[in-house]
């Protein structure tokens, strides 16, 4: 597997989200712990480093399992997990807060969880509107000079405060939504980023599965799944979107490999300083994904994926896209 720098944290460019692991797809029904275990023991037999997770997500079950897989290992992985969507003076989930006292109250939870002393990337989650990131950032760097996180950054931030929050404490990532059919980034984030020196971690990068070409109706799609309300998967939009899948489909039976591995590959064009996290709780599928580092895309496929219309509809609902930093 190949690497890649974030912001001077070296990890494989290919690494595997944990959020599934605790059902968020699928409002937690179906978990299977043993296969999830398994499914990060794989990622790291083929290379894998980089293993993302956060409290929210379960809350608190990703990270335990995380946890319990890494433990004998812990030397292999570069652990990135993420605060302020859990609020721990009794706001409890789904409240952000993003207090010092609250940065400080997660990572005790997060650390012990995780089985380890020292996180390697620790994100805030979502930017908090009511939190200087200043008070944010200072209290992370309080953070980094005791041991305890080695690595700090943003998800889903603002480029304004991408720059305030590095004039603190340098950034080693940020964590944002990228793909195929997501292309906001390149407007501003990513040459922000690059003249920071920060790395970029594409969150969602196979389009929350639509870009695998699994999904050709919205039958496909769980009743008790939230991407059942998605504005992409929903309606016109989701007849218009299937036209994306359509192109990488025609690539991926030319390059003899699947849709998840063009999307992916195509990512990996982007930049070295870029690191996808595709989430998944199977085994088959992380091996799927991994194996997207040794697809070589022609210069004609990259041209065509690169001309792609990016998605029809909000990437996410009102109630999400307003809990983000624009």
């Amino acid at each position: 597997m190949k690497h890649v720098s974030l912001g001077g944290l070296d990890v494989s460019r290919i690494g595997l989200g944990a959020m599934t692991m605790a059902g968020i797809y699928t409002g937690g029904g179906g978990l299977d712990d043993a296969e999830s275990i398994r499914t990060i023991h794989r990622a790291l037999d083929l290379g894998v480093t980089h293993i993302d997770t956060a409290e929210i997500y379960g809350p608190f079950h990703s990270e335990e399992i995380v946890g319990r897989a890494i433990k004998g290992r812990r030397d292999q992985v570069v652990v990135a997990t993420k605060f302020g969507l859990v609020s721990h003076s009794g706001g409890g989930p789904g409240v952000t807060d993003s207090s010092a006292a609250n940065v400080r109250a997660a990572v005790e939870g997060s650390l012990q969880r995780l089985g380890t002393d020292h996180i390697d990337l620790y994100y805030q989650h979502r930017v908090d509107p009511d939190t200087p990131i200043e008070e944010t950032v200072g209290a992370l760097a309080g953070l980094v000079a005791e041991g305890k996180v080695l690595h700090i950054g943003l998800s889903e931030a603002a480029p304004a405060t991408i720059r305030r929050a590095h004039a603190v404490h340098p950034l080693a990532a940020l964590q944002t939504e990228y793909s195929l059919w997501t292309r906001d980034p390149e407007d501003e984030l990513l040459p922000l980023l690059r003249e920071l020196g920060v790395g970029f971690v594409p969150y969602s990068p196979l389009g929350h599965g639509f870009l695998t070409g699994q999904i050709r109706t919205p039958d496909d799609i769980p009743d008790d799944d939230w991407r059942k309300t998605n504005p992409r998967f929903t309606g016109e939009n989701f007849q218009r979107n299937l036209r994306v899948v359509d192109e990488v489909q025609a690539i991926a039976a030319e390059a003899d490999a699947t849709p998840a591995q063009i999307a992916l590959a195509w990512l990996l064009t982007r930049g070295d300083d870029i690191a996808p996290i595709p989430g998944t709780r199977r085994v088959a599928r992380v091996e799927e994904n991994t194996a997207a580092d040794t697809v070589e895309l022609t210069a004609d496929q990259v041209d065509r994926l690169n001309n792609l219309t990016p998605a029809a509809g909000e990437r996410h609902d009102e109630t999400n896209m307003a809990a983000i930093d624009r």
